[in-house]
């Protein structure tokens, strides 16, 4: 059953204080006809709305409920870049410059003739490594690998200008090694420590390859209550109910514009890539956002103290367009709502 956290008891919302949409200036009506539009699009599962580091409305579709462990797919990625940005604070990585080889010398030497050992930190978490891939024929490859690390060190360079933007499961797949080796310990693990624990993310599931390894570039599960808080973390410049979790200017950096021309998200205009985050601009606001396959979004508006999160069902190829279009279209109608205020 659909529920409005504008609504609800504090004792409902576990994790969020929760507050009217109009204490926090935003029209109850017009941020319910948003909610309500999502019912239209069969694959929306959640929708969730944050002002202010409160939420102001929650609804949920197609059976779906505020326990469930939803599916974020590529938005894990954005997950792992905050993860960086901690390891980067902590000394654990030394920069953004060193390269596929300095970080994983032990795989590297396996594979001396390797195009990707000279790749940077920088460029894999800005999309430009130029290692070749394409998602629609290769993920299934990357995920079976006996060895993945030296699977993706064997990927020829794709020809493109240097500081080519592409989608590359490959390349990020390299930050589980990579921060596992920095780290000393799983991929969960240093999640859950750095991050999850600090937002009072308590559940949550991490899909594995073949090998056995967390996978960095998909196959996160959690509540989107939770996605939500990874939003607002963001939104907030890294603090968490004013406790600093990530750097501010990790998220400044991770939050611009690194390179641009990438992949297109209408009703979102000109598009770039921060730190394995989307930027653009929707309704004249510049936006960022987690993108994960089908529409499940973890997209915040700075200007408005705003942050959105989403679910919704993974789409068959032919339809993926069109699905992921029809949820940022609600996401759309909730930043116009938010700016009317």
């Amino acid at each position: 059953m659909a529920s409005q956290i504008g609504r609800a008891s504090p004792a409902e919302t576990p994790g969020w204080q929760a507050a009217s949409p109009e204490s926090q200036g935003i029209s109850a009506s017009t941020l319910e006809a948003a909610l309500a539009s999502g019912s239209s699009v069969s694959a929306l599962r959640s929708l969730l709305v944050v002002r202010n580091g409160v939420l102001v409305g929650e609804r949920y579709y197609g059976g779906a409920t505020s326990t469930d462990l939803l599916a974020v797919n590529s938005a894990t990625k954005s997950v792992c870049s905050m993860l960086v940005g901690k390891a980067l604070q902590q000394g654990k990585l030394k920069a953004l410059s060193q390269s596929v080889g300095e970080l994983l010398p032990d795989f590297v030497q396996k594979s001396s003739s390797s195009s990707a050992s000279s790749v940077t930190l920088g460029q894999i978490l800005t999309g430009t490594t130029n290692i070749s891939y394409e998602f629609t024929t290769q993920l299934r490859a990357l995920v079976t690998a006996p060895d993945p690390v030296q699977y993706v060190l064997g990927l020829p360079n794709d020809g493109r200008a240097p500081n080519s933007w592409s989608y590359n499961d490959a390349a990020v797949s390299l930050l589980t090694p990579i921060l596992e080796r920095a780290q000393g310990m799983p991929l969960e693990d240093l999640a859950k420590r750095d991050l999850f624990a600090p937002l009072g993310i308590e559940r949550f599931s991490w899909g594995r390859d073949k090998a056995g390894n967390a996978m960095a570039y998909m196959g996160l599960k959690m509540r989107t209550r939770d996605l939500a808080k990874l939003a607002w973390l963001m939104a907030d410049g890294g603090k968490w109910k004013g406790t600093t979790v990530l750097p501010p200017e990790w998220v400044a950096e991770s939050s611009r514009a690194h390179v641009g021309g990438v992949w297109r998200n209408p009703p979102i205009v000109d598009t770039g890539y921060g730190y394995l985050w989307f930027t653009g601009m929707v309704r004249g606001k510049p936006v960022v956002w987690a993108w994960g396959y089908g529409g499940q979004f973890a997209l915040f508006v700075p200007s408005l103290k705003l942050a959105v999160a989403t679910a919704a069902t993974d789409p068959r190829p032919q339809d993926l367009r069109t699905q992921t279009a029809a949820v940022m279209a609600v996401v759309a109608q909730v930043v116009e709502a938010a700016g009317e205020g």
